[in-house]
């Protein structure tokens, strides 16, 4: 990863970003990519990069997590998924965009939602100073989503040896992020390079306590986010989400439908726009050739709004 731009939250916090393909600005809509539980910004890059070739990218890393810090010395911060929320509003509000894309993954997906529906709250409610056009929900969770056995399995037992080498904190972190794929994906040998890439990342700039606190604030977030009707009309959605994704069921992303009127399920087929099929697991950008994914993204993003291709 690039160095990255610090930016100081009004709790005294901060925020690590980086804006690919700023020379964009004011010529191309920006994207935001926007990470689920345990992510870091650069994880994004499979897709970040090429996105970046004809539009502005940002990337960041959540509080407590990455480059970006907690507002204390002692990391106590109540992380939530509203608290998450405002962080980015804040940072869009530093960039001075007007108009932006989101695209939330699987946690990120939440901190996406409840953006949109911070003007909406009930207590503290915030008017966006810029206008969302479209959105992409990937991977993510429907606010009444009950299904039981999914999530990330992280190794929590204690560590009785110190400290320990990279190849046994590899060791451990091997389970849950083979769990973000399929058993087909992480067995095909094509696929080894490529997961040996992730693999070498969960061992750096991924505190336990973030994770597990990034975690708790999803599961307290479901029956929390309401307004959706209140949402505009004219923002767009588009639902990303594989058959075979083990950390948030299939379901969650059909769910989304129902709660969300104009948004329409990423359709199959050869067309531009179109992906192959839904075999693919949670970490679904790196599905694929990227060019499938660069055509849905951009082809989304150039459609006014439609309500077609629901499941």
């Amino acid at each position: 990863m690039a160095r990255p731009t610090l930016l100081t939250l009004p709790d005294g916090a901060s925020l690590a970003y980086e804006l690919l393909g700023s020379m964009w600005l004011g010529h191309r809509e920006p994207i935001v990519l926007i990470g689920g539980v345990s992510s870091l910004r650069g994880d994004w890059d499979r897709l970040a990069k090429p996105l970046a070739q004809t539009r502005p990218v940002l990337i960041y890393d959540h509080r407590g997590i990455g480059d970006s810090s907690y507002s204390t010395p002692a990391s106590d911060d109540e992380i939530t998924v509203e608290l998450m929320a405002r962080d980015l509003l804040f940072l869009l509000q530093s960039l001075k965009f007007t108009e932006v894309a989101l695209c939330g993954f699987s946690m990120g997906g939440t901190v996406t939602q409840q953006l949109l529906l911070l003007p909406y709250l009930p207590s503290n409610p915030v008017a966006l100073p810029f206008k969302i056009t479209h959105v992409l929900l990937t991977g993510t969770f429907h606010i009444m989503w009950e299904e039981k056995g999914y999530g990330i399995k992280l190794d929590t037992t204690p560590v009785t040896k110190w400290p320990l080498t990279d190849e046994e904190k590899k060791t451990r972190a091997r389970p849950a992020l083979e769990g973000t794929f399929d058993p087909v994906w992480v067995a095909d040998p094509a696929n080894q390079e490529r997961l040996n890439w992730w693999l070498d990342r969960q061992i750096i700039g991924r505190p336990l306590r973030t994770i597990i606190k990034q975690s708790r604030a999803v599961t307290r977030s479901r029956m929390k986010l309401s307004g959706y009707e209140q949402i505009p009309p004219t923002t767009q959605f588009l639902i990303i989400h594989g058959e075979k994704d083990s950390i948030v069921p299939f379901s969650s992303g059909k769910k989304l439908l129902q709660v969300i009127p104009q948004a329409r399920f990423v359709q199959t087929g050869s067309q531009p726009g179109e992906v192959p099929n839904l075999a693919f697991g949670h970490h679904w950008w790196e599905y694929f050739d990227i060019e499938v994914w660069l055509n849905v993204v951009e082809t989304f993003l150039s459609q006014e709004n439609q309500l077609h291709g629901r499941l």
